[in-house]
């Protein structure tokens, strides 16, 4: 995506300093410490993997659909049904961060115990990235999915191709020594083009076959279409639900081996020929596994409207900014 390339000026902020400055602005906004804390956390998680476009730039717009009174700012996340490997999570109109991480916390937990679990959630906003989610399985070597799915109309007169709505799909795999392989993308990867679709036809039709399928996991499994959580029923957008499952390698063959394997597979594909244009042959996950290495150790690249943005929310909201003090990490022009 363009927006997760990074950015030709700016300066260098370090984690923990963005993910305080973000923190208090969601509890200025009314969230609780602990999911102020939560949300400032997993988006900084995505701004070091270089997933800039769900990171901590959406902070402003998610503050703003709190204060309009579209998402709960202090969601009581409840447990509707449950067995030993599945739960259904209703989230009371939140961020839908705050539920799927509850989810994917007690699937790993689940999964390391009886080999696999699954939960979906409900009633709900935006999860953001899909990977947040999936990497919590990679500290537990597991495999992690999450999928997730938001509510809108299917027209008669519309194309298809509005099936997906954006619907975003992870799945992590650990490795050892070499980056572990990540996928993380949002459905509909092709515009819309005649002639190419009558080249191409099978590429469409297999984009559309992943479109469906999160679809249907993410949206019509997590419940989003009934009627209890669907306008005027419900008083907040809670618009999204999502899948998350995760999986213990260990109950399938032994993790270093496992590990050894993948290891193998993913250096001999980075050792191959790149794509045109790239530096680097990686896999999905390598680029942002090397940018989470450099982020971690120099900061975070903040481009200038970036800073404008956190600033203008931070002066509304009476909160202290730190980007005085990394003034000397400023790049480009």
């Amino acid at each position: 995506m363009a927006g997760n390339v990074p950015p030709r000026a700016g300066m260098r902020v370090p984690a923990a300093a963005l993910e305080e400055l973000v923190g208090q602005l969601y509890q200025r906004a009314g969230m609780s410490c602990d999911h102020a804390g939560l949300m400032a956390r997993l988006q900084v998680r995505m701004d070091l993997r270089g997933v800039f476009s769900h990171g901590t730039r959406q902070t402003p717009g998610y503050i703003q659909m709190i204060e309009q009174g579209r998402v709960n700012p202090r969601p009581q996340v409840r447990v509707l049904a449950e067995t030993r490997t599945t739960r259904v999570l209703d989230g009371d109109g939140g961020m839908g961060h705050i539920a799927c991480y509850e989810a994917a916390q007690w699937a790993v937990q689940q999964a390391r115990e009886y080999g696999t679990a699954a939960v979906t959630t409900r009633n709900h906003f935006h999860f953001g990235g899909a990977s947040k989610y999936t990497l919590l399985a990679l500290e537990h070597d597991c495999i992690g999915v999450a999928i997730s799915s938001h509510r809108y109309d299917l027209p008669a007169d519309g194309s298809i191709m509005r099936v997906h709505g954006g619907s975003p799909i992870s799945v992590a795999v650990p490795a050892g020594v070499q980056p572990p392989l990540v996928l993380d993308m949002g459905a509909g990867l092709l515009p819309w083009d005649e002639a190419l679709f009558a080249r191409m036809p099978f590429s469409y039709f297999k984009d559309l076959g992943i479109m469906a399928v999160n679809r249907a996991l993410g949206g019509v499994l997590a419940g989003i279409y009934l009627p209890n959580v669907c306008p005027p029923n419900s008083r907040w957008e809670s618009n999204q639900g999502a899948f998350v499952a995760m999986f213990s390698v260990a109950c399938f063959m032994p993790v270093e081996q496992f590990k050894e394997q993948m290891d193998q597979f993913v250096g001999a594909a980075r050792r191959m020929r790149p794509f045109p244009g790239q530096d680097e042959a990686e896999l999905a996950g390598g680029v942002e596994w090397r940018r989470a290495q450099d982020y971690t150790a120099n900061g975070i690249p903040v481009s200038p409207e970036h800073e404008q943005a956190l600033a203008g929310l931070a002066a509304r909201l009476g909160v202290a900014t730190p980007f005085a003090r990394y003034e000397h990490t400023r790049f480009g022009s």
